[in-house]
Order: structure tokens, then C-alpha cells, then sequence
């Protein structure tokens, strides 16, 4: 996910006006009250001699002055609190909005509360944004290697299945070679359809991952399913649902028998394997987009990334921690727990 803003207390917009149009109606009363006390002909009766004293022109320049200084502090902190924030939020926009991967990370400064989390917005919709871009370029590089493949399958069978002499073992076989070849393409194409819905906004909700059990275990009844911790996790069941297929159903494919699935803290998972694991050198590659070891089992390579771009929708994050011959362990984490926590004792 995008950088995340410090949280800190910075004033409201409402509170800073508010400040700064006080400031300026003291102004005068400020300035005049001081010239009453420094200028002899003005000055009260009830104040002593001790008093510092001015001619009433001098009274009057020393004023003067401080009210270009006060209207100078005045007008910086205009400056720092709003116009700065706001021209370096549209410089922002505008870096965004030119593909600057830059441009994510947050400001130094924000003024305001409002300017915070329009910051934080901003931020936002730019990691979405250039995440999408990356997304589709990756996929148009990729579709066209990808796609090439079965259809020079289905060309060269079309080819040999117009000759009249042709056996009828062999028609068998180029029928069958064409149908696993519109199968693979059609798998690729229902692929690239889920992982660009898993990148669309998504209806906010929690879950736990206990109430998902006896789902999980009766769609992969090979695999002894354990669950560990009752915390409720930021994101809606259904989806959570979708993201643990792929896991477990990826688990399946590389010959684990259990999986042990642990919930920490509101905003941690754990789901570990005892399948085959991953080799050193396909760790830096499983989240890439059609990158597959199974790819004579049918297998398009879009698991993972779909998983990542599901849970990137929702501010968390999957990496392999851990991989060896005994299986492998992926952590999601999210950026902000659930706003509570499913307690265990009764």
C-alpha cells in the first residue's frame, strides 16, 4: 500500500481561521491601546509615571511596525498552514497523474487536519492508480506470449485437419490438441477477468476466520485445516473467502496436506503450508503475473497476484516469510486492525 501518514495532532481548518481572524480584529485594539499608554496626551489618568513614554507620532510609527510584523507572521503562517500544503498537494496530483511512483510517498508537512487526510487520499487513489497502469501494461506484455502459444496450436492443428487423407486417430488427437489449447485461452482470459475485479473497490466489513472453517474444510476436505487465534480481521468474509481459495487451493497444488491458518493482533495472518515450498529462485517471481511451475497441469500463474491485488484493495499486504522443503508461509497484513476484537474469554 501507498505511505501511510503519521497521525498527529494538527489543528482543524475551522480553528486556524478562527485563530487568524482574531488575530486581526486585536490588531487594531492592540495598536491603539498601546499608543493610549505610550503617548502622553492620550494616556489614562490611572496609569503612573513609571510608564515608558512616546510623542504620539513616535506612538504612531512603533505601531505601524508592529503591525507589519504581525501581519508578516500572520502571512506566514498562511503560507505554511495552507497555500504550501496546497500547492504541494496539486504538484503531487500532478506527479501522480505523470506516472511518478515518487510522488506516493507523504508529505513532510500538512497544515491541517482536512489537509491530512486529503493528503492521505490523495495518496490513496495514486497507489491505486498507478498500481492499475502497472497492471495493465504487465498484462499486455504478458497476454501476447501467453496467448501466442494456443494459438499457433489451434493454426498448425486447423492446418492438418484439412487434409482429406487424414487418419481418424490423428483427427482425434488435433481435436483434443485444439480443445486443451481453447481451454488454456479461455483460462487466461478468466484470469485476466479476476484480477481486474479483484483491483475495484471493495465494500468495507471483518471477519473472523473460525466462522470460515467448516466452509474451508469441506471445499479441500485433503487438507487437515487448523485455526489459531479468534481476532476479528478487517476485511469482509466473502472476500476473505476468495483470497484463502487461492491459498489453500495453490497449498493443494503443491502437495500439502495441512495448513495451519493463525490470526494475530487484528491485522495479521498467518497461513502456512507443508507442500512442496518454494525454490530460492522463483520467491522474487510468485506475485508476478502469470509466472507459473505448473503450467502443463493448466496452471496460468495468477493466484497469487490476484490475492495480492484483492488485499492491496484493502490496504494490507502478502509476502513469503518462509519457504523450505516442509512448505511454505505466507504473512497478509493490513494496515489498521479491525475495529474490534473477538474476545475468547467468557
Amino acid at each position: 500500500m501507498s505511505g501511510q501518514i503519521r497521525r498527529k495532532w494538527r489543528p482543524t481548518l475551522a480553528l486556524f481561521l478562527g485563530c487568524m481572524l482574531i488575530a486581526v480584529l486585536a490588531l487594531p485594539f492592540l495598536g491603539f491601546g498601546v499608543v493610549r499608554v505610550l503617548c502622553v496626551p492620550l494616556r489614562p489618568t490611572f496609569i503612573g509615571e513609571g510608564w515608558p513614554t512616546l510623542s504620539c507620532t513616535g506612538a504612531a510609527v512603533l505601531i505601524t511596525v508592529l503591525v507589519i510584523a504581525a501581519t508578516a507572521i500572520l502571512g506566514w503562517m498562511m503560507w505554511r498552514v495552507l497555500l504550501n500544503p496546497i500547492t504541494a498537494l496539486a504538484e503531487r496530483a500532478n506527479a501522480i497523474k505523470n506516472g511518478e511512483q515518487a510522488a506516493l510517498a507523504p508529505l513532510s508537512h500538512y497544515g491541517t487536519a482536512e489537509m491530512r487526510d486529503m493528503g492521505q487520499s490523495i495518496l490513496d487513489m495514486g497507489h491505486v492508480l498507478l498500481n492499475r497502469e502497472a497492471v495493465l501494461r504487465s498484462y499486455a506484455d504478458h497476454v501476447t506470449h501467453e496467448l501466442k502459444s494456443p494459438l499457433t496450436v489451434i493454426r498448425g492443428a486447423s492446418e492438418l485437419l484439412a487434409a482429406p487423407d487424414l487418419p481418424a486417430a490423428a483427427r482425434v488427437r488435433l481435436l483434443a490438441q485444439i480443445d486443451d489449447a481453447a481451454n488454456r485461452m479461455t483460462a487466461l482470459l478468466d484470469a485476466q477477468r479476476a484480477l481486474a475485479r479483484a483491483q475495484e473497490p471493495l465494500v468495507q466489513g471483518q471477519c473472523r476466520i473460525a466462522d470460515l472453517t467448516k466452509e474451508l474444510r469441506q471445499d479441500f476436505p485433503t487438507l487437515d485445516i487448523t485455526v489459531r487465534g479468534e481476532d476479528a480481521l478487517p476485511i469482509a468474509g466473502e472476500r476473505m473467502r476468495m483470497v484463502l481459495d487461492h491459498l489453500l487451493g495453490n497449498a493443494t497444488a503443491h502437495g500439502a496436506t495441512a495448513v495451519t491458518i493463525t490470526a494475530r493482533d487484528g491485522c495479521e495472518l498467518t497461513v502456512a503450508d507443508n507442500g512442496n515450498g518454494v525454490s530460492d529462485g522463483n520467491r522474487a517471481r510468485i506475485f508476478d503475473p502469470f509466472f507459473t511451475t505448473r503450467r502443463d497441469d493448466g496452471g496460468t500463474g495468477m493466484g497469487l497476484p490476484i490475492v495480492a491485488r484483492m488485499l492491496d484493495a484493502h490496504g494490507a499486504t502478502i509476502t513469503l516469510a518462509q519457504t523450505s522443503d516442509s512448505g511454505a508461509r505466507f504473512v497478509i497484513r493490513f494496515a489498521q486492525a479491525a475495529p474490534y476484537r473477538v474476545s475468547t474469554k467468557h
